[in-house]
């Protein structure tokens, strides 16, 4: 069975000037901001990257729960956070890292079981899969 999800984005002008706006089918976003000063310039707002970084954590955190779970365990708290790289590349730009870094409470589990279910989390969570480029993982067992 496949499960399709929504987004949308519009966009009117030229790169430096326009404005954009994005979506999602849930209405988390709705006409929801972006532009380029958004992203290239630290302008508060949204922008493609930190939209990556965000469906890249939570989809991480769900795929652990999961593994822990059928491995015995339950979590206590996962928190993730994800920094997606864009960097230049020629003439354009790249999407070139993303950066998982985990801390995690989860009773009675040993670290060696814990960073082997991370590792298989973080390369097989459908969101990594996606990417294409470098995945790396920072995993802290409280």
């Amino acid at each position: 069975m496949a499960i399709v999800k929504k987004g949308s984005a519009k966009w009117s002008g030229g790169l430096k000037d326009g404005k954009g706006a994005i979506s999602t089918e849930s209405g988390a976003l709705n006409g929801h901001p972006y532009g380029f000063a958004m992203r290239f310039e630290g302008v508060k707002g949204s922008n493609p990257e930190e939209l990556i970084a965000a469906a890249h954590a939570s989809c991480f955190t769900m795929a652990l729960s999961k593994a822990l779970e059928e491995a015995g365990h339950r979590a206590d708290d996962l928190q993730t956070a994800a920094a997606v790289t864009l960097d230049k590349e020629g003439a354009g730009f790249a999407v070139t890292k993303s950066v998982l870094t985990l801390t995690a409470k989860v009773p009675g589990i040993d670290e060696d079981a814990f960073q082997s279910i991370a590792a298989d989390a973080k390369a097989n969570c459908p969101i990594s899969k996606l990417l294409n480029t470098e995945i790396t993982l920072d995993a802290t067992l409280v």
